[in-house]
């Protein structure tokens, strides 16, 4: 978390008795501006979690299906099950866990009623990403009834030319998408709970219905703290920087181990092991590191978070000593 940010903090709990409304706006500013959008096209939630929550909860009908990788962030699934959607869950690759976005296409021509489509790119925990052109094609072709939830955590990572955020697509007038972001990631804010939807104007007002009011959703120091580390350009380039350091140490131990492994575009690694994931999380929490829960079907790979370089060294060597034992 940028020291700026900590500080900015800091400088509010004193006046935590009172609402942090008041903050927000110069943060809505901060957003627009980044995405090249004006105020009323951004909305402030708890993390970009309740954000996915309370976009299936505005859209949400007794016959809406929820149009989803079998292999992606999980709480798109768990909020439409919650709302009773009707899951679509489409098949990824198994050689590479690729999205099918032809088939998720399919999906939503065959169905006789509205579809929220719902991706992640990069996707989590694969850590690749999708292709930006056959997105934005499938999202300006305007299939019918159907609202697009494009979930970028992580597009400040990627380091692929060919990426391209949707925000443009938004900014040039498209309303069937809602863009979520948070700072949990490149801005190293995961405990402040601060993110946000990029939408459409009417769109931003309908899922306003459901919440009293966005400024309120966050606190105080939350809000002071994302307005510093928006506008504290060296701390984003020292966290990006710092994650492609790291990361490049744990994919070079990979590579000298012969272990297959995507390509990641995020602050994490997606990892082929031996035998079961479970088996495996064991013996490296045995070792003090905490490494990702089951994805199934890929139930023989592992996501592993990108930490300090010294961190990322020493899981390194654990893995070199697993594979002595002929455990990975």
């Amino acid at each position: 978390m940028s020291p700026k940010a900590q500080q900015a903090a800091i400088s509010v709990i004193s006046g935590a008795n009172r609402y942090g409304d008041e903050y927000a706006e110069t943060l809505r500013t901060l957003v627009a501006q980044y995405h090249n959008v004006k105020e009323d096209y951004i909305l402030f939630s708890a993390g970009s979690s309740d954000a996915i929550r309370l976009t299936i909860a505005a859209h949400a009908t007794a016959d809406t299906q929820f149009v989803v990788p079998e292999l992606t962030y999980g709480d798109g699934e768990d909020f439409a099950k919650a709302y009773n959607l009707k899951i679509a869950k489409i098949k990824s690759n198994p050689q590479d866990w690729s999205i099918d976005l032809k088939g998720m296409q399919e999906a939503v021509a065959k169905y006789q009623g509205p579809s929220i489509v719902y991706l992640v790119n990069p996707n989590n925990p694969t850590s690749t990403v999708i292709n930006s052109n056959e997105i934005e094609s499938w999202i300006n072709s305007k299939p019918k009834d159907t609202l697009f939830i494009l979930d970028e955590a992580y597009a400040e990572y990627v380091n692929n030319p060919n990426y391209r955020s949707v925000d443009h697509l938004i900014a040039k007038g498209a309303d069937n998408v809602v863009l979520l972001k948070t700072f949990s990631k490149i801005h190293a804010m995961a405990g402040m709970r601060v993110g946000y939807a990029v939408a459409a104007p009417d769109k931003i007002k309908h899922l306003q219905d459901y919440l009293e009011f966005d400024a309120l959703a966050i606190s105080s120091p939350s809000i002071k703290a994302a307005t510093a580390s928006m506008q504290d350009k060296d701390f984003l380039a020292y966290s990006k920087k710092s994650n492609d350091s790291a990361r490049e140490i744990y994919l070079n131990t990979l590579q000298e181990l012969d272990i297959e492994y995507l390509p990641s575009e995020t602050n994490f690694v997606f990892h082929k092991i031996k035998g079961n994931i479970e088996e495996f999380r064991q013996r490296m929490l045995e070792e003090n590191i905490k490494v990702g829960r089951p994805f199934p079907p890929a139930n023989d790979w592992c996501r592993v978070s990108v930490g300090t370089t010294d961190e990322m060294i020493y899981v390194s060597n654990k893995l070199r000593e697993f594979r002595q034992k002929g455990w990975i």
